[in-house]
């Protein structure tokens, strides 16, 4: 038999909490007019064979990663470039959310439960950023900086429930799988 980790342990109980239902219910009545218009749009489509939120996720965390990994170790000189990589992940935040919400918006149950912590995670985090940003731009760059160091570790927990839904439960997938893809990512064996 095999063993269940911590990490997969903690996505089991968040897919099965009752308080993150509340929590998916209460974001349904705020953001349903928004999600079923973004449903409708290019950041909901097929045509890459998979979601759109996975990779712009990638230019988010990307620039507030460089970002950090700027204010640690490049010094007065790299303030600038780090205020420009925050300020452009809190725009490229903007899509890779609502691309998200629109797939959100397709699964239920348990991939519903922890799609409604991890959007809760992902928002933590980016109103940490735009704190940094804010910061930053009056001089705070220490401030901005610890502001973005905290958004950084909110959004490593936010991605990995997210990770947890695209890989474990292939919720970031468009098409159906092929013939030799049967099962991939699943524990089921295939048939």
């Amino acid at each position: 038999m095999a063993r269940t980790t911590l990490p997969q342990r903690a996505a089991a109980a968040v897919g099965e909490s009752e308080l993150a239902e509340r929590l998916a219910r209460a974001q349904e009545a705020v953001y349903g007019p928004l999600i079923d218009r973004v449903r409708r749009s290019p950041l909901h489509t097929d045509a890459l064979g998979h979601s759109m939120h996975p990779p712009l996720t990638d230019v988010t965390t990307g620039c507030w990663l460089g970002a950090s990994l700027l204010d640690l170790t490049g010094g007065a000189e790299s303030r600038r470039a780090a205020t420009l990589l925050t300020g452009f992940g809190l725009l490229a935040s903007v899509p890779t959310a609502l691309a998200g919400a629109a797939d959100w918006a397709e699964v239920g149950g348990v991939q519903r439960r922890v799609g409604a912590v991890h959007a809760v995670a992902t928002d933590a985090a980016t109103f940490l950023f735009l704190g940094s940003l804010v910061a930053r731009l009056r001089g705070g760059h220490g401030r901005g900086g610890r502001l973005a160091l905290a958004g950084n570790l909110v959004m490593v927990a936010g991605g990995f429930l997210g990770g947890h839904l695209a890989l474990r439960h292939g919720t970031a997938r468009r098409d159906p799988p092929d013939a030799d893809d049967r099962g991939a990512g699943t524990t089921e064996t295939p048939r």
